[in-house]
């Protein structure tokens, strides 16, 4: 196994600094060459001052690429542009959120506007492109045959791991524009000069995922099973997150699930969609096998992961509620070095929870993570059954005599009781324990106007507009006001619990029936703390379950916005992202247990097209590149 000394336990910490000085520093020499049709391939930020004040011994990539430690800041600003989960930066899962009904926000997205268009849209577009432009200069360059890195001990192993990395973040940034865009550009191994053709048109969904999926399998077989420490001999914690053979799996499942999903699989109503020479560019056919190919690879997935040690986490306890609601309170406190596959050691963390947090918590939280009503109802009962289905006993009228220690108090509304322990993980509500240390002489979360993190009549800006706020990723040991009982902990870009759902869909459509379906599935819902599902059930109800789960399980994780696009589902009722949107009635209400706050009341309305299933390229690469066709309905 390879080691080096590039400890990436910083290497995005320092993301901003790769990103506006090591990337300049690179974009010094190579600015001549980046005169592209495509100007995503540039940094958006880039000024004269900054070029003016770059060192002399960095002016080539000559002289870059001989240098180790230049070397390798270069492969950690092809890392940087990874973008943090629980960031607000576009593109991230908690950004996604608020184009679902994960999250209603006081500003909707332009998706619920209705205005997302060409000229109001998501610009991933400009920083995967400057991904992929900084992963070739890298890949072009890293074997320049005077370079110290070849003089270290394993250095000609050394660089074909750097090679593989590059290359795999080069096809996730091709992957992570695929899932927005649909269709992309290729642009190939070659680094542009100003005499290429930039008038470049699309190529098709197949072509792109093809690649993509070739190039992963050719990185997979030149990066590490693990980072080894050469000094202690067992996996180098300083190198988390870097590239592995695990990973490429992993990611190659989500890219087989994608592929055969209806967005993409067989779907008529891309048939208009076509380059302008009359290229088809989305598969109008449905092809079965594409399902077998998920099944596939996303059991080869699980096998790796369970083999390098993966499992999935639980917590033990007598009582199989509180070890429900540990384990996955705990999956992303602690139990991400059990489940998670793909993470990222510096995180926003601490900004999602000042954000989740509501006033009744020590400190200043901002308390603007807010569900709507619909979410809220997509939770099950303790017993495993929807709020609407038969037999659930679930009820919105009258109030608890009963007090559930450590999660409500006696007086809440009956619709939050007996629901299924990752309810009381994910959904802060009136009544509900106070998620982090307590301002003095709070014990409760209280959302009515007078309350301790209501309205105050309309006079207070922190509150939650829909009666709740999020409480998943959140650590009830932290104090918000001095950071005592901080837990810091990474992101998970993928678990093992996402790898279980992937293979239990694509089982499901390819061959089902199947006994994994429900070996897979039932173990996530029984971490979960909700009974096993039995055999017998329909590949139509069977898929409805595992949607239901994987809507649960990875909420507020990127996946709703995604899941939601590829089933083709958003216009349904079940599923619907438009429409009206509601919540508690925030504005009325005495006390706890008044009815009048209970109220199902409108608090957004949005919009829903068809269009939005794919995004709209910007404008001013449309007018860049006259061989690209705009994303039908734009």
């Amino acid at each position: 196994m390879l080691a080096s000394g590039l400890h990436f336990d910083h290497y995005l910490s320092n993301a901003a600094k790769l990103t506006n000085m090591q990337t300049f520093k690179i974009y010094k020499t190579t600015m001549l060459l980046v005169v592209l049709g495509l100007a995503a391939l540039m940094p958006a930020g880039c000024k004269k001052g900054y070029f003016d004040a770059v060192p002399k011994d960095l002016v080539s990539t000559d002289i870059i690429f001989k240098d180790k430690t230049e070397t390798e800041n270069w492969l950690a600003g092809v890392y940087a542009i990874l973008i943090d989960p629980w960031s607000t930066t576009a593109g991230s899962a908690r950004y996604f959120a608020a184009w679902t009904e994960e999250l209603d926000l006081n500003t909707p997205s332009s998706q619920g506007n209705g205005s997302l268009g060409p000229l109001s849209q998501v610009d991933n577009w400009t920083s995967c492109y400057q991904g992929i432009r900084l992963a070739n200069i890298f890949m072009a360059n890293v074997e320049n045959s005077q370079t110290n890195l070849l003089k270290e001990p394993n250095g000609a192993a050394l660089v074909q791991q750097y090679k593989g990395e590059a290359r795999f973040l080069r096809a996730y940034y091709y992957w992570t524009l695929m899932k927005l865009y649909g269709p992309v550009v290729l642009v190939g191994d070659k680094v542009g000069s100003p005499d290429d053709d930039y008038q470049v048109p699309r190529n098709s969904w197949s072509e792109c995922v093809n690649y993509v999926l070739a190039e992963m399998e050719v990185a997979k077989g030149m990066v590490p099973e693990r980072h080894i420490s050469l000094a202690t001999g067992a996996d180098d914690p300083s190198q988390t997150g870097r590239i592995n053979k695990l990973i490429v799996d992993a990611v190659r499942s989500q890219v087989t699930l994608f592929d055969a999903s209806p967005l993409y699989n067989g779907n008529t109503d891309y048939a208009g969609f076509k380059n302008k020479d009359g290229k088809q560019l989305m598969n109008t056919s449905f092809d079965a096998a594409r399902w077998e190919r998920a099944a596939t690879v996303s059991k080869e997935a699980i096998d790796h992961a369970l083999s390098y040690g993966k499992k999935i986490f639980t917590v033990s306890n007598a009582d199989p509620f509180l070890a429900a609601f540990n384990s996955y309170r705990d999956l992303f406190l602690t139990g991400w070095s059990d489940e998670g596959i793909w993470t990222r050691t510096v995180t926003a963390y601490a900004a999602w929870e000042l954000d989740a947090a509501p006033r009744a918590a020590n400190g200043s939280p901002n308390s603007n993570l807010t569900p709507p009503q619909e979410m809220v109802d997509k939770f099950r009962m303790i017993n495993g059954k929807g709020i609407r289905e038969a037999g659930s006993n679930y009820t919105e009228t009258g109030f608890t005599n009963t007090a559930k220690s450590g999660f409500y108090v006696a007086g809440t509304s009956n619709m939050y009781v007996n629901r299924e322990p990752r309810f009381y993980n994910t959904i802060t509500f009136n009544g509900a324990t106070i998620p982090f240390v307590a301002r003095s002489g709070q014990t409760y979360v209280q959302f009515w106007p007078a309350g301790n993190s209501g309205n105050a009549n309309g006079s207070e800006t922190r509150f939650s507009r829909t009666g709740y706020l999020v409480r998943k990723n959140t650590n009830p040991a932290r104090n918000l006001s001095n950071n005592a009982g901080n837990v810091v902990r990474p992101a998970m870009y993928i678990r093992l619990a996402e790898l279980y759902l992937n293979y239990a869909e694509a089982l499901n459509e390819s061959n089902p029936g199947n006994a994994d379906i429900l070996t897979y599935l039932n173990a996530i819902r029984m971490r979960g703390g909700i009974p096993a599902l039995e055999p017998g059930l329909s590949k139509e109800d069977m898929r409805k379950q595992i949607r239901q789960e994987r809507l649960i399980e990875l909420c507020y994780e990127g996946q709703r916005f995604y899941d939601v696009r590829r089933w083709k589902v958003a216009g349904d009722p079940e599923n619907r992202q438009g429409g009206d949107f509601a919540g508690m009635n925030i504005g009325v209400g005495t006390g706890l247990s008044d009815p009048a706050f209970y109220a199902r009341t409108r608090t957004s309305t949005r919009f829903w097209y068809d269009k939005y299933y794919l995004h709209p390229i910007m404008q001013r690469e449309m007018n860049r590149n006259l061989k690209l066709v705009q994303a039908p309905g734009y």
